[in-house]
């Protein structure tokens, strides 16, 4: 039997672990996941998705807002004597006397094919940057940032529409079929990690609010790109007549044509609003005005009394 200490914190990792109750020869000693945060408009105390899933399996959960400096926890881990920690999507940094805790390993599940994207936004700067590729790698903790010994590698393609929430499901979906065989061969002694590419390694650097802001000097691809890989936060935002407006949901209509009116409404129709970029023209079909709820693009040209040659900021 394989003895597991599973650390994650959001939704993402939930599947992950449902699956990982199925492996006969898996047994989930407990998880560790953040603290219940505050949550909603009434600011109402809410557990991590991870905690929900363990006590709905009566799975004993350990909360920490800080691992390294807990010591009844880590004394409560040493007594378990896991053969590994996983970690996905935990939020933590674990220190050296954690990593030496567990009996083989502890192995992480990162959403990208390292050396690239190391960090804590690769789903997200993957799209962002216009990649047709990425995937999932399990890989040896080590105390740098994402650097440790790879395991196993499975590549995911990123199609022209694809959203960071649909990449996330994804990776998702696929993540406790790379980590059961990761965690079944290093048990097993069959598997040999392979050192990262210290010369191929690009970080993914978490967005920030103002990272949502349009820019208009960009292609319509970029800026398609941009859009679709924001969905969850911050949301990509821009404003037009002294209007805020979040931008839900795009297309590249054109990515060829070099235009001098950049941000410029070229053509209003109930496919939504076309919009010149710097080099081509992107399509706006879904809004969320500020204070209002989302809605189709066009819809809200009427009510926003918007106009061909209007300009966005």
């Amino acid at each position: 039997m394989i003895n597991v200490v599973y650390m994650a914190t959001p939704e993402i990792a939930v599947n992950c672990l449902q699956k990982l109750l199925n492996f006969n020869d898996v047994n989930i000693q407990a998880v560790v996941t953040q603290p219940d945060r505050p949550s909603g408009r009434g600011n109402k105390l809410t557990p991590p998705p991870v905690k929900e899933f363990a006590l709905a399996h009566n799975i004993e959960v350990l909360q920490t807002d800080a691992l390294k400096n807990d010591e009844e926890l880590k004394d409560k881990l040493r007594s378990l004597k896991p053969d590994f920690f996983i970690t996905f999507a935990f939020g933590q940094l674990l220190t050296e006397e954690i990593l030496s805790i567990p009996q083989i390993a502890t192995v992480n599940l990162h959403a990208s094919l390292l050396p690239q994207y190391r960090g804590a936004n690769p789903i997200q700067r993957a799209i962002y940057d216009g990649k047709e590729e990425t995937g999932i790698t399990t890989m040896i903790t080590v105390l740098a940032l994402d650097a440790g010994d790879i395991c196993l590698q499975e590549k995911i393609k990123i199609t022209p529409d694809m959203t960071d929430k649909e990449l996330m499901q994804i990776i998702s979906d696929k993540a406790p079929f790379i980590i059961y065989p990761t965690i079944k061969q290093l048990y097993n002694k069959v598997l040999t990690p392979q050192k990262q590419d210290e010369t191929k390694v690009t970080i993914a650097k978490k967005f920030k609010k103002e990272d949502a802001v349009l820019d208009w000097t960009k292609t319509a691809q970029q800026l398609h790109d941009h859009v679709r890989s924001m969905t969850t936060w911050p949301v990509a935002c821009t404003s037009i007549n002294g209007k805020n407006i979040k931008v839900l949901s795009t297309t590249v209509l054109n990515n060829d044509t070099e235009n001098e009116n950049e941000g410029e409404i070229v053509n209003i129709s109930k496919n939504g609003i076309e919009v010149a970029a710097k080099k081509g023209i992107l399509l706006i079909k879904e809004i969320k005005p500020e204070g209002k709820p989302k809605m189709d693009a066009y819809a809200w040209t009427n009510g926003a009394k918007l106009k061909t040659g209007d300009k966005f900021d």
